[in-house]
């Protein structure tokens, strides 16, 4: 109980730290600056821009302390799927392919990113992804597609908030509820309807290695729009598996040759 008090101390502190560099980063010296120039005139576009700037580090503030209630407010809860009601056999194919090392880390994980740079070096193609599953769902409920310091270090910071006030069950539940897989699925309730008109529970091994594999980019590897694609990262899904002990090599032959029947 100490050591696990210990931890999830040094976490806040780095948390507090992370959080401080994020907020200079991203409009914390505008606010000071704000403040200290307040009774100077000022241009109105610089007015805009500094009230612009304030949004969006009140934003980003509102996250991190309430973290809970901005992402209720992202969830879609309408077609929203129980992980209890999600196929082992699903949860296990995205954890192989997108953080195999899911249970092992914080949010983030140095590990993991030097591990898929190995293997994509190895398959010269892009097999697995550096990022977590806890870092893409903060990309997926907040964060844009811009590849700035800012944003990085904001992913970051989420990430590791949401580890600690979330269980990993319920991170990857999360995420499977907010994920792009492709032709206007959001979600894994709306992926397993739109692409086999089934519920997820009822998903066969086959049917959940390929919707693992779409979100990699669901534009152009799913099966409406390429179904070779998405056979190859079918193949890809069931060799992470079974590099990962969730199934054996039959077990990913036989799922491979299983026919896909798909919903339209």
């Amino acid at each position: 109980m100490q050591t696990r008090r210990i931890k999830i101390g040094r976490l806040l502190i780095l948390l507090a730290i992370l959080f401080l560099v994020t907020f200079l980063w991203a409009g914390g010296g505008a606010i000071m600056r704000s403040s200290i120039s307040k009774f100077s005139p000022v241009p109105a576009e610089t007015s805009a821009a500094t009230l612009s700037n304030l949004t969006s580090t009140w934003e980003r503030v509102h996250r991190v302390f309430f973290l809970k209630s901005a992402i209720d407010a992202k969830l879609d809860k309408k077609s929203y799927v129980r992980l209890s009601d999600t196929p082992l056999a699903l949860q296990q194919a995205i954890i192989a392919v997108e953080d195999s090392r899911f249970y092992h880390h914080v949010g983030f994980d140095i590990e993991g990113i030097l591990r898929a740079t190995l293997v994509n070096v190895q398959t010269g193609a892009y097999v697995e992804g550096g990022s977590t599953i806890t870092q893409q769902l903060v990309k997926n409920l907040f964060l844009s597609q811009e590849r700035t310091l800012v944003r990085k270090v904001e992913e970051f910071v989420l990430a590791i908030d949401i580890e600690l006030r979330y269980s990993k069950e319920q991170i990857l539940e999360m995420y499977l509820n907010s994920i792009y897989f492709g032709s206007g699925a959001y979600g894994i309730g709306e992926a397993s309807t739109i692409y086999f008109g089934k519920p997820p529970f009822h998903l066969n091994l086959a049917e959940c290695a390929m919707l693992a594999g779409l979100p990699n980019a669901p534009s152009l590897t799913s099966p409406y729009v390429d179904f070779a694609a998405a056979k190859q990262r079918q193949a890809v899904v069931l060799a992470a598996m079974t590099r990962n002990s969730y199934i054996g090599p039959s077990q990913a032959q036989e799922a491979k040759l299983t026919p896909i029947l798909l919903a339209k």
